[in-house]
């Protein structure tokens, strides 16, 4: 039943992006993108609901549950922070890696199909999981928002002015300013969810897990001291944030 609506919300999420896409050809927005998010978003919620009634505790367990939930996080901070920029175009930006994550959840395997039931659980663990992934979906959205930066730095240059992607798109300074929120946002989350992981029970504590979490904290620190107290060109911000989000999940799926 799980994976029935996991694969209903990445085929909302497919149709959302679809109406996306043909709203910036069309140099308009269409309701429909921000409908299909939220309907996504609630078959997302019954996902891991379910798993977590199997499981006991926040569904966490194997990589289709942290890819589904990474995915769900995703979403909930474009359905947040979404209404503050253009609907259509954000969800055109998004909708693929949320469909990316949950069609990789959903590949046989990925999933245990019969998770043990934890009987006892360690609230600081739960909070630390929860936490640590949850701020992978604002690097996402932070990542999703670079990405639209530098598709517009790039139309800018090469004066592409007239197209419908470049009349949709927000402003270079609001673009911006939304890369840096969402990395903070991240990294406040982060830093939540290693607070807590000096709470768990210490048989529990997971020290790769915690180094992993550690490095993508200083990682990203490093990169909003440079910017807020050294300064760097918006470009290499964008591209900083990007990769650095690519490489902070290659560690975190390696361990």
């Amino acid at each position: 039943m799980a994976q029935w609506f996991l694969a209903a919300a990445t085929v909302l999420v497919v149709i959302g992006g679809a109406l996306g896409l043909h709203a910036v050809r069309a140099g308009t927005r269409h309701p429909w993108t921000l409908l299909c998010m939220v309907l996504a978003f609630a078959c997302q919620l019954g996902m891991l609901g379910i798993r977590g009634e199997l499981r006991g505790k926040c569904p966490l367990g194997d990589y289709g549950e942290i890819l589904a939930f990474l995915a769900w996080s995703l979403v909930l901070f474009y359905l947040v922070v979404g209404p503050t920029y253009r609907i259509s175009l954000l969800g055109l930006f998004t909708a693929p890696v949320v469909v990316v994550f949950q069609a990789i959840a959903l590949v046989p395997g990925m999933m245990e199909s019969e998770p043990v039931k934890v009987e006892k659980v360690d609230p600081w663990g739960e909070a630390h999981a929860a936490f640590s992934v949850l701020s992978y979906g604002a690097f996402a959205l932070g990542a999703v928002a670079a990405l639209m930066f530098l598709v517009l730095n790039k139309k800018l240059k090469n004066q592409q002015l007239s197209s419908s992607l470049f009349r949709n798109l927000p402003p270079v300074r609001s673009l911006l300013h939304s890369v840096v929120r969402l990395t903070m946002l991240g990294a406040g989350i982060l830093t939540v969810g290693i607070a807590t992981a000096f709470l768990m029970e210490q048989e529990k504590l997971s020290v790769t897990h915690l180094v992993a979490a550690v490095v993508t904290w200083l990682a990203y620190l490093t990169l909003i001291s440079v910017h807020l107290y050294r300064g760097i060109t918006p470009r290499r911000l964008a591209s900083s944030v990007i990769v650095l989000f690519v490489l902070s999940l290659l560690v975190f799926a390696s361990v």
